[in-house]
């Protein structure tokens, strides 16, 4: 952001946004766990939303780049989330695709409903 304007829209974060566009619009988004199941080692967690990854892409934890897809079900960027998992030592990104305010609302205290996770959400303009 620059610092004179707070809040105001630079080259870089346009240039971000598309180079984030492209990624998903030449991926397959693959869903791996559907809304309304439970987390696979901590039975408690529900998703509330779709979550899976983009395929033949690549992340920290040596899978796809991880993708929440909410109920409009297509490939419309919402936002993303940067997490910090304490646990894994780890941070990652996250795309939100066709997601909701209840959606993201959600998904960003399912990453951070514990002191192990935490999340920033980073909001599309």
């Amino acid at each position: 952001m620059d610092e004179a304007f707070p809040g105001a829209v630079t080259d870089s974060d346009e240039a971000f946004w598309a180079a984030l566009e492209r990624l998903v619009r030449e991926s397959e988004v693959v869903i791996d766990r559907h809304r309304g199941s439970a987390h696979p080692r901590y039975p408690n967690i529900i998703y509330g939303a779709d979550y899976g990854y983009l395929r033949d892409t690549s992340s920290m934890d040596g899978g796809g780049i991880d993708v929440w897809r909410g109920a409009g079900g297509g490939k419309r960027i919402s936002g993303a989330i940067v997490t910090v998992d304490l646990v894994k030592r780890d941070s990652e990104i996250k795309i939100l695709l066709d997601c909701t305010e209840e959606e993201i609302s959600g998904i960003m205290s399912f990453h951070n409903g514990s002191e192990y996770m935490k999340a920033l959400l980073l909001r599309r303009r």
